[in-house]
C-alpha cells in the first residue's frame, strides 16, 4: 500500500530553553497544522519568562549542514527562520535556500520580548540584502518593520506603506503584525501582488505573549507547505496565534508563554464533548428527571476546552422535553444552545473549570434542597436588570450571571431567578461534566420525590 507523504515544514532558529518561542514554539504551531516539523538549529539561549541570560550561537557550517541533511532525505515543503543572530549565518542560510529552491517564511527576530538582542546590529544590513530578497513571505512587527524601512510605523496606514516599501526589497509577501499597535482589533497587513489585505481579530490583553512571533510565522510556513495560498495561509496563521493568546500557558514571571496548540486541543476534544453530552441526556431520559424540566423545556451543555463562543459549546437541539413520563431530545449538536452557552461563558470569565450547564424547572423547595446537599447557590433578579442590558439582544444572562457570582464573591454551583414577564422561573446547575450535573439533578429529583414533614 502507498503511504502518501506527509507535508514537511523546516525551522532554521534558535532553541527557547523556557519553551516559549524559537523552535520550541514554531514546532508546536507545525503539528497543530497536520505537518512534520523539522530543525536546523542556529543558536542555544539560556531564558525564562523574564530575561535571557546567554546566547551560544553556532557555526554557520552547522547550519546550513542540518539544512542539508534534512532536505536531502526528508525533503521540506517549506522553511521559516527565526532568531538568526549573525550576519554570517544570515548570509549561509540565504545561499542555502536559495540553492535548494525552498519557500521560505522570515520572521525578522531582532529583540526578545525581554528586550535582549536576538541579532546582531551587524547583522542587521545582512537580513535585509541577502535575506529578505530570496524569502516568499516576510512577517515584521511594528519595531522590525520601522528597523527595515527606517522610519517609525506608528499606524495601520503606514504599515501598509511600510508593507510596500518592504516588499520592494524582493519578498513576494510581506506581513506587517499589528500587535503593538493600539485599539480593540488587532490588524495584520498583507501585502501581495499588488494587493492589500486586512486580518483583524479581537484584540487579547493578556500576559501571555512570549512566542507569538514565532509561532504566527510558523504557522504560515505550516500552511504553506500544505499547499495553501498566501492569504489562506495568513488567514489560518491569525486563528491560530490568536487563540495560542487567548489560552496561552500561565507558567513563569514575566512574559508567558503562546500555546500554538490550542486550537488542536480544541478540535481534538469535539467527539468526545458530544458523546459526553449524549450520555449525560440518555441519563436524564428516565421518569425521574421528568417533573424537572420546565415549561420550556430542559437541556445540557458543555463547552470545548478553550471555548470563546456559542459554536464551542454543545447542547441538545431543541432542548429536552417531556414525552408522558419519559424525557427526550434528539442528538446534540455544537451551538445549539444560547441561553446555556450565556451561562457557561461568563462563568469560565472567573472560573475556567466550569464547563457544563443544565437548567431545570424553579421551585423554592428544589432551592431549598439544593442548599442542604451544602452547594453554593446564588441568584439574580431580572426586574433590577438595567433598561441597557434588557434592550440589547444576549445580554440578561451575562448580566445575571456576574450579578451571582458577585453576592458569593465566586462561581456558585447553582444559579436561580425568579422570572420576569413572560419569563419562567429557572435553576441552572454548573459544573465541570455534564454528567456531573446530570447525577446532581436526578438525586435532587429524589429528595423532592420524598414527602416532607
Amino acid at each position: 500500500m502507498r503511504v502518501e507523504r506527509a507535508p514537511v515544514a523546516l525551522t532554521i532558529a534558535g532553541s527557547d530553553s523556557g519553551g516559549g518561542a524559537g523552535i520550541q514554539a514554531d514546532l508546536k504551531a507545525f503539528a497543530a497544522l497536520g505537518v512534520h516539523g523539522a530543525v536546523a538549529l542556529t543558536a542555544v539561549t539560556a531564558q525564562n519568562t523574564r530575561a535571557v541570560t546567554g546566547i551560544y550561537p553556532l557555526s554557520p557550517e552547522a547550519v546550513v549542514e542540518q539544512i542539508r541533511a534534512v532536505a536531502e532525505d526528508i525533503g521540506v515543503d517549506a522553511a521559516k527562520t527565526g532568531m538568526l543572530y549573525s550576519s554570517g549565518i544570515i548570509e549561509a542560510v540565504a545561499k542555502e535556500v536559495s540553492r535548494l529552491g525552498i519557500p521560505l517564511v522570515v520572521d525578522p527576530v531582532m529583540i526578545a520580548k525581554s528586550g535582549a538582542r536576538l541579532l546582531r546590529e551587524d547583522a542587521a544590513q545582512a537580513l535585509i540584502e541577502k535575506l529578505l530578497p530570496v524569502a516568499r513571505v516576510v512577517t515584521p512587527n511594528l519595531p522590525e518593520a520601522s528597523a527595515i524601512v527606517g522610519w517609525e510605523v506608528r499606524s495601520v496606514e503606514e504599515a501598509e506603506k511600510a508593507a510596500r516599501e518592504i516588499s520592494e526589497l524582493g519578498p513576494e509577501a510581506v506581513v506587517v503584525k499589528g500587535g503593538h499597535l493600539t485599539g480593540e482589533a488587532a490588524v495584520d497587513i498583507l501585502y501581495w501582488r499588488g494587493s492589500v489585505y486586512r486580518f483583524e481579530a479581537p484584540r487579547v490583553e493578556a500576559k501571555t505573549t512570549h512566542g507569538t512571533g514565532c509561532c504566527f510565522s510558523a504557522a504560515i510556513a505550516a500552511m504553506l507547505a500544505r499547499g495553501a495560498s498566501i492569504p489562506e495561509a495568513v488567514r489560518v496563521a491569525k486563528e491560530v496565534v490568536t487563540a495560542a493568546i487567548r489560552h496561552g500557558v500561565k507558567v513563569g514571571g514575566g512574559s508567558q508563554p503562546v500555546n500554538p496548540l490550542a486550537l488542536l486541543y480544541k478540535q481534538s476534544e469535539m467527539y468526545s464533548v458530544l458523546e459526553e453530552v449524549r450520555r449525560a441526556a440518555s441519563l436524564l431520559s428516565s421518569r425521574d428527571f421528568a417533573p424537572l424540566v420546565p415549561e420550556v423545556g430542559s437541556n445540557i451543555a458543555y463547552a470545548l476546552p478553550y471555548a470563546e463562543s456559542m459554536e464551542d459549546v454543545a447542547a441538545v437541539p431543541g432542548r429536552l422535553r417531556r414525552a408522558g413520563d419519559r424525557v427526550v431530545g434528539e442528538s446534540p449538536e455544537f451551538g445549539a444552545s444560547r441561553h446555556l452557552s450565556s451561562y457557561i461563558l461568563t462563568a469560565r470569565e472567573h472560573d475556567p473549570s466550569i464547563r457544563a450547564a443544565l437548567n431545570i424547572a424553579y421551585s423554592p423547595r428544589a432551592v431549598e434542597v439544593l442548599e442542604e446537599m451544602e452547594l453554593t447557590v446564588s441568584s439574580y433578579d431580572r426586574r433590577l436588570e438595567p433598561r441597557e442590558v434588557k434592550e440589547r439582544e444576549g445580554a440578561t444572562v451575562p448580566w445575571g450571571m456576574r450579578e451571582a457570582i458577585r453576592k458569593v464573591g465566586k462561581v456558585p454551583d447553582v444559579v436561580y431567578h425568579m422570572g420576569d414577564w413572560g419569563k419562567e422561573p429557572m435553576i441552572v446547575l454548573l459544573g465541570r461534566s455534564p454528567l456531573e450535573l446530570a447525577e446532581l439533578a436526578l438525586k435532587l429529583a429524589e429528595r423532592l420525590s420524598k414527602p416532607t414533614g
